[in-house]
């Protein structure tokens, strides 16, 4: 079939087709839609229209699809447009949700039609909403990745938003022993509040997480949050050196314009003694897949406590078995309820001793990301091979533990 308005086969089928249903030239327009472009479909609706002799014609808000609907776009944008204010972005796309009567309609007028240009009123009304909306508000229609995605319910007049989340990278150090990196909701409530975590619905009072997240929430006006974090280390792990790679995400955020420079010294300022963050900056998603994935080493000061003496040459000679070697690691009793039972073997690139005193030493060692490093001292009933207890015949327990430097950045 020829895409042209004057071919007769187009005229032939808009003729039955108004014949049967009175629809308003919008309605007849999108019926043909992919014929001739840059005109509206209004306008091929009224050409058809004039082509057919004694052609009633027919109001919109007497069409029998869409009932007046189409002629509420500039009411639309106005909707929009209002709501928009509170809200800060770059790029917009329009999503638009239609009674199901109407699209019920629509779908039995087309099938009558036969063509095979239509296109439907909901694609009409995002188009020439959007169209309406960036010579309004001054951003423009992105429709691969808009900052803002604004629905609008025709029925109600409700506006609703998909918001693009806002990612900031960065590195924080943690100074405290008690705290946790992300939230941990109560085991009993799993977070609604009870007696056992006096109503808080959380397992500790705050985490590196609520720290850093706190004051952007704040500032962004964002629904929630989520902290991804290129690892963890226990509740009792400090966190020095250079600090532990993250990105925050802000879900559904008003603001997206900040001083990054100034949020970072608020919270270093405010929360000295139990984390410090460095090198903020915005981020992306593809930013959380890369630090995930990373298989960054890190650098470890080890202070453990042995049942008896320590034998100082048997330590000297554990340490140097230990360089360069591979370790086999069961999964560790203390998380097996949460991870798969498998051996993860584990490269040790470095080990050295700091000191000794008595019954207790100190070491600095550099190993493979994921290494257990409290199994690698106490060996965990045998399921970490080689371990320190093992190589000096005596029991050891790890008494302090710091991540001194994540490296690969």
């Amino acid at each position: 079939m020829t895409n042209s308005l004057k071919n007769a086969e187009i005229t032939k089928i808009a003729k039955k087709t108004i014949k049967k249903f009175k629809i308003c030239d919008h309605c007849l327009g999108r019926i043909f839609a992919k014929i001739e472009s840059g005109i509206s479909n209004k306008k091929r609706g009224e050409i058809l229209r004039c082509k057919m002799k004694n052609a009633e014609k027919i109001e919109v808000k007497n069409c029998w699809l869409c009932k007046g609907l189409i002629d509420e776009i500039n009411h639309f944008a106005d909707l929009i447009s209002n709501s928009l204010k509170y809200y800060e972005y770059e790029t917009f796309l329009v999503g638009s949700k239609v009674d199901e009567d109407i699209i019920d309609r629509e779908n039995k007028l087309f099938e009558y039609s036969g063509s095979e240009f239509t296109e439907s009123i909901k694609s009409e009304i995002n188009r020439e909403v959007g169209k309406i909306l960036e010579k309004k508000i001054e951003h423009e229609v992105n429709f691969k990745n808009p900052t803002i995605m604004v629905v609008i319910d025709t029925a109600f007049d409700v506006v609703k938003f998909q918001i693009n989340s806002l990612f900031i990278y960065g590195r924080y150090k943690k100074f405290s022993r008690s705290i946790p990196q992300t939230k941990w909701f109560c085991k009993t409530c799993r977070g609604k509040g009870c007696k056992k975590c006096n109503y808080s619905g959380k397992m500790y009072e705050t985490s590196v997480e609520e720290i850093v997240s706190k004051k952007f929430l704040e500032i962004t006006e964002g629904d929630d949050e989520a902290f991804h974090g290129c690892g963890r280390e226990d509740i009792d792990v400090l966190m020095l050196g250079n600090g532990r790679p993250f990105v925050l995400e802000i879900k559904n955020p008003k603001k997206r314009t900040f001083d990054l420079s100034k949020i970072e010294a608020e919270i270093n300022t405010l929360y000295k003694d139990e984390i410090e963050v460095n090198g903020l900056r915005l981020s992306d998603r593809d930013e959380i897949k890369r630090i995930k994935a990373a298989g960054f080493k890190k650098t470890y000061k080890i202070v453990f406590k042995c049942k008896k003496p320590i034998n100082n040459e048997k330590l000297k000679k554990a340490i140097l078995s230990l360089r360069g070697t591979t370790i086999g690691q069961f999964t560790p009793s203390r998380v097996a309820h949460r991870r798969a039972n498998m051996i993860r073997e584990k490269q040790i690139y470095n080990c050295s001793l700091e000191s000794i005193d008595g019954t207790i030493a100190t070491l600095t060692l550099e190993a493979e990301s994921g290494t257990y490093i409290k199994e690698l001292v106490s060996g965990d009933d045998g399921r970490t091979k080689p371990s320190i207890s093992e190589i000096i015949g005596a029991p050891c327990e790890v008494i302090e533990l710091d991540v001194i430097e994540i490296k690969g950045e």
